[in-house]
């Protein structure tokens, strides 16, 4: 079983993959607004179970998730690749690169992601946090779900207008598929990955939106590489892609190991 795709520049040979994974309540075409700075790459659009083609789908936790995505790597011959993960696709990324089999993989870029909870009272709260929202998806009009969804801190940026772009785009998901992904990949099941991400012998970085202050402390506490782009909130790709595209752009042609950046462009 493979998760459902689609690929950009499929032809070019003499560049790594760009494999991208989005959030939850998103889609493979969410990364749509980058495609104009992406010429010359070949790219996988993922659609992560219970989301746009791959809503059909389920999984029972992180380790599902990744050998869907192992097996859909294979079945479109991608060989050599970066993971490029937003929120939910950058914790599945970094899950992901965790694993012993990743071969290919040539580093990571992470846009507002989780490396892991620390404590089992962040794990409670959060396990908490995260059945309310399940059970609200599932009782609460769908609508009116999402609405309260987007009024969470972490999307303080959006405007009144850009949240209503979101709740439109993501109306037509599925919320017993969104529920169902939400409970088996929660922050709460995640393993703490910070430890085995340092000794990675790979290329990580954390890509940020100048406005999300949350995610900007998170890497920088965590030691992790560290960009940031202008004019952007938690959804950094979706508020500046062109920006967002000239910073991925640049550290996957030059990366660096183990070494904080900060980039304040």
């Amino acid at each position: 079983m493979t998760l459902a795709c689609h690929t950009l520049n499929p032809e070019v040979k003499d560049r790594p993959w760009l494999v991208f994974l989005h959030g939850l309540l998103g889609s493979a075409d969410d990364w749509q607004p980058l495609l104009p700075a992406l010429e010359g790459w070949p790219c996988l659009f993922v659609d992560l179970p219970g989301h746009g083609r791959s809503a059909s789908l389920t999984a029972a936790g992180f380790a599902d998730v990744s050998q869907l995505l192992t097996d859909t790597l294979h079945e479109n011959n991608v060989t050599a690749y970066w993971l490029i993960g937003y929120s939910l696709g950058g914790r599945i990324s970094l899950y992901h690169a965790c694993q012993g089999d990743r071969s290919g993989l040539q580093g990571l870029l992470v846009e507002g992601a989780h490396p892991g909870l620390t404590c089992q009272a962040e794990r409670a709260q959060r396990r908490h946090h995260d059945q309310q929202w399940a059970a609200r998806f599932l009782q609460v009009p769908w609508k009116q779900a999402l609405e309260s969804w987007y009024r969470q801190p972490v999307f303080s940026s959006l405007t009144d207008a850009q949240r209503q772009q979101m709740i439109v785009l993501r109306e037509n998901n599925n919320p017993h598929s969104v529920s169902a992904m939400l409970a088996a990949t929660s922050l709460s099941v995640q393993p703490d990955l910070r430890a085995q991400l340092l000794r990675l012998s790979l290329p990580v970085v954390w890509l940020c939106g100048s406005q999300d202050a949350k995610f900007i402390h998170l890497a920088q506490q965590s030691g992790f590489g560290l960009r940031t782009v202008a004019n952007a909130g938690h959804n950094a790709h979706r508020d500046n892609p062109a920006e967002f595209a000239r910073q991925a752009l640049a550290f996957i042609t030059s990366p660096v190991l183990k070494e904080v950046e900060h980039d304040l462009s």
